[in-house]
C-alpha cells in the first residue's frame, strides 16, 4: 500500500477525473488524498501534480519519494503552458503524453512513461479534455501498478516551449472562414475564454457546441410532433 496525494488547482477541469483516479487507487488498496494547495502536502510515497499551476519548490517536493506530472507533449519538446491546446491549434490529431518526475526546473525531470492521445479532429474542448483526462488517469494507474519497477530516463532532444494562452488568443479573424479557424474554435472555452471577433468598434462573443446529426433530427421530429398536436387541438377547439 502506498500513501498517495493528488494536487490539482481548484478550478481545473481535471478535478472530476481525479475523483475517478482516487477511487481506482483506493480499490487497489492505496491511501489517497485529494488536495488543492501545496500547503496541504504531507509526507508520503507519491504526489501527483495534475493540472497544477503552482510553483512547487524543493521544500515541498522533498515530502514525497516521487513527484509525478503528466504533460501533453513529447518532452523535452513542447514544455510550458497548454501544450494540448497549442498542438490542436497546429492541426495535430495525435498528442504525445509524458509522465515524468517533477523537479524545480520547468518540465525537466526524468521520464517514466510516454503514451499518446488520438483525436479525430472534430472534438471540441469538453470532448477532447474528456479523452485526455481518462488517458491521464490510465497512465497514473499504470505508474502506481509498476511503481517498484519504474526507472526514469533523462530527457533527450530539442527543448521547446509553449507560451501561456490568454483570453485574447481566442480572437477570430472575420476575414477567414470557419473552416480555416475551426481548430481555434475547438480550444476556446465558452465561459472562461470564449471565441470573439471585433467589428466596427464592437466586440462580439461566440459560443460553440457540437450536436450529433441524429440527435438534431430526433429533436426536429419531436418539435414537428408537438406542433402537429397543438394544431390538431386548435382545430378541435374551433369545431367546438
Amino acid at each position: 500500500m502506498y500513501k498517495i496525494t493528488i494536487l490539482t488547482d481548484t478550478s481545473s477541469w481535471m478535478n472530476k477525473y481525479n475523483i475517478n483516479l482516487k477511487n481506482k487507487l483506493e480499490k487497489l488498496g492505496h491511501k489517497v488524498k485529494l488536495i488543492h494547495s501545496k500547503k496541504e502536502l504531507e509526507n508520503g510515497d507519491i504526489a501527483f501534480f495534475l493540472s497544477c499551476f503552482e510553483i512547487i519548490s524543493g521544500e515541498f517536493l522533498s515530502l514525497n519519494k516521487n513527484n509525478i506530472v503528466v504533460h501533453a507533449s513529447k518532452l523535452p519538446n513542447g514544455k510550458g503552458w497548454s501544450p494540448a491546446s497549442w498542438q490542436i491549434l497546429e492541426g495535430k490529431n495525435i498528442i504525445p503524453l509524458t509522465l515524468f518526475e517533477a523537479s524545480e526546473k520547468v518540465d525537466a525531470g526524468d521520464i517514466y512513461l510516454q503514451d499518446k492521445l488520438v483525436l479525430d479532429g472534430c472534438e471540441l474542448i469538453d470532448e477532447w479534455q474528456d479523452k485526455l483526462g481518462k488517458k491521464i488517469v490510465q497512465m497514473c494507474i499504470t505508474y502506481v501498478s509498476k511503481y517498484k519497477k519504474m526507472k526514469g530516463e533523462s530527457q533527450r532532444g530539442e527543448e521547446t516551449f509553449y507560451k501561456k494562452r490568454t483570453p485574447k488568443d481566442s480572437e477570430l479573424d472575420i476575414n477567414k472562414t470557419i473552416k480555416e479557424q475551426f481548430n481555434l474554435l475547438r480550444i476556446v472555452d465558452n465561459e472562461k475564454y470564449p471565441a470573439f471577433f471585433k467589428f466596427k468598434n464592437k466586440i462580439y462573443t461566440l459560443k460553440i457546441e457540437s450536436v450529433k446529426l441524429q440527435e438534431r433530427e430526433r429533436e426536429r421530429e419531436k418539435t414537428l410532433a408537438r406542433m402537429a398536436s397543438l394544431f390538431s387541438l386548435e382545430l378541435r377547439l374551433l369545431n367546438v
